[in-house]
């Protein structure tokens, strides 16, 4: 499964509880989570933060933080400070078997 949070263009948060719903969705059908964060400083409001599905994830517990996998997308060049032209990203792999 796939999610975009904060999305864009707007900077829309998805709150802890849509996680909250979408990671025990993905536990229950065993999916992977991937995460497209890289938004997260491009936040226009102060209703709802950005919260980080890795968070939320280890903010549960067991079993769902033992067990949920989840690939969290980040990047260095989306920020506001103006370096979109710069080209930067990586991933965090939370609970994905290393073979």
């Amino acid at each position: 499964m796939v999610i975009i949070n904060p999305g864009n263009p707007t900077g829309q948060c998805l709150s802890a509880e849509n996680l909250r719903e979408v990671l025990q969705f993905c536990y229950d059908e065993n999916l992977v989570l991937l995460g497209d964060e890289v938004y997260q400083t491009n936040i226009y409001q102060d209703e709802r933060p950005f919260i980080s599905s890795k968070k939320v994830l280890m903010d549960i517990g067991p079993p769902l933080s033992k067990e949920v996998q989840l690939v969290s997308f980040h990047s260095v060049s989306k920020g506001y400070l103006g370096e979109c032209g710069q080209r930067g990203g990586y991933f965090e792999m939370t609970n994905i078997p290393p073979e």
